[in-house]
């Protein structure tokens, strides 16, 4: 049996900056997904915000068109990354390694505005 580390998001991207790493380019920004349910018959909308990176190259558009506002769909894996405070506090975070990404354009607003960033 194989294993399979696959993660699949669309949503609005918050922050995200783009920088040189070696003879490479990646950008790192935060993606927020909404989940709307009801609860004792009220609307409720839940938010979860991702880290995630992407480096140029194949599957991948021009990163600098990425920015804070724009829809995204993005296929990947989670790496989870420990690390120590300067406190001596163990931690661990999380990000999503983009292997596609694009960024998406309103068709007809059938999109709904972000109600985030």
């Amino acid at each position: 049996m194989e294993f399979l580390n696959k993660i699949e998001l669309r949503g609005v991207v918050g922050r995200a900056e783009c920088s040189t790493v070696g003879n490479g380019r990646v950008a790192k920004f935060s993606v927020v997904t909404d989940y709307n349910f009801r609860r004792d018959g009220n609307p409720v909308t839940e938010s979860t915000w991702f880290n995630v990176s992407a480096w140029e190259g194949r599957g991948m558009p021009d990163l600098s068109r990425l920015g804070k506002g724009s829809w995204v769909h993005v296929i990947g894996r989670v790496r989870t990354y420990r690390y120590v405070t300067q406190e001596g506090e163990e931690r661990s975070s999380w990000e999503v390694a983009a292997t596609r990404l694009t960024i998406l354009e309103p068709e007809d607003g059938m999109m709904m505005q972000p109600q985030h960033p």
